[in-house]
């Protein structure tokens, strides 16, 4: 009753021309919500506990957060998550985040390899070796997504996305996958736009911020690296023999589907939704691999999809796939997203492709044997035998990309087909240790900085110093390791015995150093070297062990080897530089190291100080020769 009287005085004032009182307007309207409180003045606002609360200062500005309960309409047959729906979620998410940085809209151009860390399908086993019937991700579970961009290129930018789902009965939470995303800005007519740089703050982003100029480098040489391996195989397709499986044409397996484009399918701004042709094209691929092991098949892993164009509504999209090629427990299912326009005149335009891998598992959660498969002639056997050059290559990356730092061996040994991920991961580990945050300077002498990082079994070093060079001139004189015994008296000798390409060589490196057999010390070392990638990065020269069959152990040497070491250089100024040299010990290095620190430092400052001399020296004769 009391809000009504104040509305009659109100409207008193308002009918007499009187001017109103901020706080009385404010009670009156509070009053007729229910508030019979007298006015008073504003509180600050108690925090609720579990209330959202607001983004820390440090958080990344583009970071996107969504959970999506799942429910029935995301399921398939089986009243488990949908693979098509969990890449719509995934897409969006990571076009959202895009957006947020761009500050225009974004296509989506690739969704890297995603490899499923929990299968979706996959039922949980209990100790004794039984089913529960409960699937890793089901109806009324939640699945929440995180995407940032992790860098921005001219027009392009890298998103990371992680997946993990709850379930909300127990609490539990577990990883689904992995992702990285490229998207382009475009402007209001559809061209490309200039993007800002993004600048990262805390360790993890700096190390995807370096790592994700690595990455696009990857994804612009991997075709050369399929070609590559299958120019050094062997032209002829080999079949493989299983006992008690009788092949299967591959003709049997394949499938066309169309699908017409319609208003719920685009995003906003008009063109074919990217989440939605990755699942009409993951539909396909599970029809496809259905048709050779006549089960339900549970998808394990995706190779790259593409994005060569846009579709838009009113577009018929012809989806094909079909099973190129089967492998003991598994099998690769080829597909591809074509589209055209109601004119069947007008030829197709291949607008994405990727390729899938498929297991069968039985009750117990084991893959099970699959049929082999007959190919096509032609095109089918370039698809068979392209397969199996792309499982060979999808398993060395995943064996030197995927494992932890403490994972990889030391030496890992190198091939045509491993190339480009070994040099991945030797740039890659040399900038996260760049990156690292808890550096402690150990000891300074005149323009020597030693610093020391101990981690888990490691112990890290970091020399570095001001030199008066440019920073392209320290790079080309230290990243040839035939010169190094010039100015580092632990090398005896490097000799150049495989160039890669450009940026990548292999050195057999002896040692004036004698081991505890009381023998010289030998390495084989991948040498790898990255200009910077856009303005503000370094130069980098990365080191790390490697094995090649045509330089085996030899008695005349102790074989040695290097986790992680190599070069950091950053323009100071058009004549000056910082020249920082990095090296990660392995434990097998820790009691030389904790028996011999004032000694190792004077060592490697005065090994420094040479190498000061050396690029001095050197520099002007560089200037001649370029």
């Amino acid at each position: 009753m009391l809000s009504f009287f104040w509305l009659r005085c109100l409207l008193k004032m308002v009918k007499e021309n009187i001017v109103v009182p901020e706080e009385i307007l404010n009670f009156c309207c509070n009053g007729l919500q229910g508030s019979t409180s007298p006015p008073r003045a504003q509180e600050p606002a108690e925090e609720v506990p579990g209330a959202m609360e607001s983004p820390s200062p440090t958080r990344n500005p583009t970071e996107v957060q969504m959970s999506q309960l799942v429910l029935p309409c995301h399921t398939n047959h089986c009243g488990e998550l949908s693979t098509g729906q969990l890449l719509k979620w995934i897409d969006t998410a990571a076009c959202l985040s895009a957006e947020r940085h761009a500050g225009c809209p974004c296509v989506t151009a690739s969704m890297d390899d995603i490899y499923f860390e929990r299968t979706i399908s996959q039922q949980y086993i209990n100790p004794s070796g039984q089913r529960d019937g409960k699937s890793g991700v089901c109806v009324g579970q939640v699945v929440n997504i995180k995407a940032k961009v992790n860098r921005a290129f001219n027009s392009s930018m890298e998103v990371g996305i992680q997946v993990s789902y709850e379930d909300l009965c127990s609490g539990k939470h577990s990883s689904i996958c992995k992702a990285y995303a490229t998207f382009v800005a475009q402007g209001p007519s559809g061209c490309k736009v200039k993007l800002k740089p993004l600048t990262p703050q805390t360790e993890e982003e700096k190390i995807e911020h370096s790592i994700a100029a690595e990455r696009r480098r990857m994804r612009l040489v991997h075709k050369d690296t399929l070609k590559d391996l299958l120019t050094s195989s062997s032209q002829e397709t080999e079949r493989e023999t299983r006992d008690g499986s009788v092949a299967v044409p591959a003709e049997n397996t394949r499938v066309e589907s169309v699908e017409l484009v319609l208003p719920p399918h685009a995003n906003h701004q008009g063109n074919t939704f990217g989440g939605q042709i990755m699942a009409w094209m993951e539909n396909v691929a599970t029809i496809a691999a259905s048709r050779l092991c006549h089960a339900h098949p549970t998808l394990q892993a995706i190779e790259m999809f593409h994005f060569r164009g846009p579709s838009q509504v009113g577009d018929r999209l012809v989806l094909k796939a079909i099973v190129n090629n089967s492998f003991k427990n598994s099998m690769e299912v080829g597909v591809c997203a074509e589209a055209h326009g109601q004119e069947m005149s007008v030829s197709r335009r291949h607008i994405n492709s990727a390729f899938m891998t498929f297991v069968v598992l039985d009750e117990k959660g084991r893959p099970r044997t699959l049929p082999m498969v007959t190919p096509e002639p032609g095109d089918g056997e370039r698809r068979y035998r392209e397969a199996s050059a792309r499982k060979k290559i999808r398993l060395d990356r995943k064996y030197v990309v995927s494992c932890k730092q403490t994972e990889v061996p030391l030496s890992v040994p190198w091939d045509q087909s491993n190339k480009v991920y070994l040099s991945y991961n030797n740039v890659s580990a040399l900038k996260t240790l760049i990156a690292k945050a808890n550096w402690a300077l150990a000891r300074e002498k005149e323009k020597v900085q030693i610093y020391t990082l101990e981690e888990d079994k490691f112990l890290s070093f970091r020399i570095e110093m001001l030199v008066c060079i440019t920073a392209s001139q320290a790079f080309a004189l230290l990243s040839d390791l035939r010169r190094r015994h010039e100015w580092d008296k632990h090398y005896a000798s490097a000799e150049l015995i495989q160039q890669v390409d450009d940026d990548d060589m292999i050195y057999h490196v002896v040692s004036q150093t004698l081991s505890h057999e009381n023998k010289p010390q030998d390495f084989v070392i991948l040498a790898s070297r990255r200009k910077p990638c856009s303005k503000g990065d370094p130069y980098v020269v990365a080191f790390r062990s490697v094995t090649l069959p045509t330089h085996p152990a030899s008695d005349s040497f102790t074989r040695g080897e290097t986790l992680c070491s190599g070069f950091c250089i950053w323009p100071e100024s058009e004549e000056m530089s910082k020249v920082a040299y990095y090296n990660q010990a392995t434990p097998g290095y820790l009691n030389y190291v904790t028996t011999n620190v004032v000694g190792l430092s004077s060592n490697f400052c005065a090994t420094f100080e040479a190498c000061e001399k050396f690029l001095l020296k050197n520099k002007e004769d560089l200037i001649v020769r370029l």
